[in-house]
């Protein structure tokens, strides 16, 4: 059994990984940091390959999938990605074109080159790692909001061919609140809601996933979700711009 995971060198992707460790699954993992991965999955017992790669790249997408794609991956999960706080006006461009390629474009490219192989042998999950950010807008963090919305959708929409399919293939979207990892740090942001535990957040993820769970929500933001269906858009947006400061 072998999983590949993205943005596997701290946060969430590091605990997934772990988690997929202990249940027996040979890793390839993927940073930008081979040093940093070959360190922290020093000693795991399973199988572990450090992938150094910057996934912003359209043309290192594709050398990964051509790297894997004769490996027989079983499961691939789309974790990595990072935000930016503060005005819209204010915040970098560059940084979010940077940020769209990494949260949307290889999200999209990975999903679609694994999907076809693992249609073909109708066997496989792909786990999405997306945000309770993906079901609303977010002022002072705009574009990061937006990114999760696309993956948010992007899975949904594949979930339902493949169930008109027939196929046994499975795609899963976790959909966490705050969690505490270095993104808060990254994104000069800190958030006026509590954080969840990575190891917690990555055990609900894998779980719901094993679950054959589509949407994934863990049960501190399961309210959160209900509100977002019922509340006037104009509230949300006003309460979403207290949620979140730049810092």
């Amino acid at each position: 059994m072998k999983a590949l995971v993205t943005g596997a060198s701290s946060g969430i992707g590091k605990s997934i990984a772990m988690y997929l460790a202990s249940l027996g699954y040979d890793l390839y993992v993927v940073s930008q940091d081979r040093d940093e991965l070959q360190t922290i999955y020093k000693g795991i017992k399973v199988k572990v390959v450090p992938i150094e790669i910057d996934l912003s790249s359209l043309d290192n997408l594709k050398k990964l999938y051509l790297q894997l794609k004769d490996k027989d991956i079983d499961i691939l999960v789309n974790n990595a990605g990072f935000g930016d706080a503060g005005k819209f006006i204010d915040t970098s461009l560059q940084k979010e074109m940077n940020m769209i390629d990494v949260n949307i474009r290889a999200y999209h490219v990975l999903t679609k080159l694994f999907l076809r192989d693992f249609t073909k042998k109708n066997r496989g999950r792909i786990l999405n790692v997306a945000s309770m950010a993906g079901f609303m807008p977010g002022p002072y963090m705009a574009c990061y909001y937006a990114t999760k919305a696309y993956i948010l959708n992007l899975s949904l929409a594949i979930s339902e061919e493949l169930s008109k399919d027939g196929s046994n293939v499975k795609i899963s979207v976790f959909c966490p609140g705050p969690v505490d990892t270095d993104f808060n740090r990254k994104a000069h942001v800190h958030f006026n809601i509590k954080e969840i535990d990575a190891d917690v957040a990555a055990k609900l993820a894998v779980d719901g996933m094993f679950s054959n769970r589509l949407i994934i929500v863990p049960n501190n933001m399961k309210l959160n979700r209900f509100l977002v269906r019922i509340v006037p858009v104009k509230w949300l947006l006003y309460f979403n711009s207290f949620i979140q400061e730049r810092n």
